[in-house]
């Protein structure tokens, strides 16, 4: 059976199939707002009663942020989900259109705004004069954000060009230097806090662009397994050998769910471990408690566990679903979910680059 009906196909003969129905626009919508305000307001909700001042602008810093992060999970799933259908025996050749050009220029946008940020003395510039593009070459800060914006600009080269792949070294880039920003030299052993984000964002932008690539790569499997039709044909291909090529559909879209899942399983428990071992840095044992209620940073951080256990749950019931059920492509349901909570996931992430932290070292 097919993933999704195209919507050219009818149903029976003499009846025209049914157009999709507009809940995924709505989701889509949904997602796409909710992105925009938790950015945008969530630091002053998490910081209401907790006596901790945020920096000007945290709202802007965390949208731009949020964009960043969305912008390395796209090609990066893009990359790692090809890969792994170029391993599917027989699979279609057809994949969904590319979105990392869009992805890397976003991601420049966002790069250029967090520069921005940073060549105004971490605040929000409100004129180009407040803007010391020269001090960005004095300060680590200041040279991580170039090396992000000339990174994203290479990878939007790289991602139009003949060669998409290569544009993993930039994008290696970015995730280097948000690992590094995230740990100045003054924290204790930043190495190691800055190993741990890279792993940490590394696997988690594998985890959530990968799954969003493998549904557009099911959809668009699904809804080409017939094969071309031709628009000034008279008669449709004959039924059976449109049925054996959406079987052979069906199988590679079966195979390419498997290998996900199994990787996908390794990605959540470093993405797990990885967390835990960075808040337990930053948060004693014996305070954790108490500051994942009574601080801004725990409050944000108590949410984002919160969404990667309904992830994980979905997780987990895509992969029975997938084990067990009469049609395997029926993991694509809880799929669907799953990917966007793990939107939900990028956006609190976003937010929480922008909250204070609870303990400075």
């Amino acid at each position: 059976m097919t993933l999704i009906r195209p919507s050219a196909e009818v149903a029976d003969a003499g009846e025209p199939a049914r157009r999709p129905g507009p809940g995924r626009a709505i989701a889509v919508l949904v997602l796409v707002v909710l992105a925009v305000l938790i950015p945008l307001f969530g630091p002053s909700a998490a910081l209401h009663g907790t006596g901790e001042a945020a920096a000007p602008g945290a709202g802007g810093v965390a949208l731009l942020r949020t964009v960043l992060f969305a912008a390395l999970c796209v090609p990066l799933g893009e990359l790692f989900v090809a890969r792994l259908a170029r391993s599917v025996p027989g699979a279609p050749r057809d994949a969904p259109r590319s979105w990392a050009p869009f992805a890397a220029v976003a991601g420049l946008v966002a790069a250029l705004g967090l520069a921005s940020v940073v060549a105004t003395g971490n605040l929000m510039p409100h004129s180009l004069s407040e803007i010391d593009v020269g001090g960005l070459y004095q300060s680590r800060d200041g040279k991580l954000a170039l090396l992000e914006v000339n990174a994203f600009l290479v990878a939007a080269l790289c991602a139009g060009s003949g060669r998409p792949a290569v544009q993993v070294w930039p994008l290696a880039a970015v995730v280097v230097a948000e690992a590094l920003r995230a740990h100045p030299a003054t924290e204790h052993s930043p190495l190691v806090g800055s190993g741990l984000t890279l792993a940490h964002l590394t696997c988690a932008a594998l985890w959530t662009g990968g799954l969003l690539h493998v549904l557009r790569t099911l959809r668009r499997w699904g809804g080409t397994g017939a094969g071309p039709v031709d628009p000034g044909a008279a008669e449709p291909a004959p039924a059976e050998s449109g049925g054996r090529a959406e079987s052979r559909s069906a199988a590679s879209g079966t195979a390419l769910i498997g290998l996900y899942a199994r990787v996908a399983a390794v990605l959540l428990a470093t993405v797990t471990a990885t967390g835990v071992w960075s808040s337990l840095r930053r948060m004693p044992p014996g305070t954790v408690l108490e500051q994942l209620t009574d601080t801004a940073y725990g409050r944000v951080l108590l949410a984002k566990v919160l969404l990667v256990a309904v992830v994980a749950a979905l997780a987990l019931w895509a992969r029975t679903r997938l084990r067990r059920a009469a049609d395997p492509l029926a993991a694509c349901v809880p799929a669907r979910v799953e990917v966007v909570a793990l939107g939900l996931v990028v956006v609190v992430s976003g937010l929480l680059t922008a909250l204070p932290h609870p303990i400075r070292w």
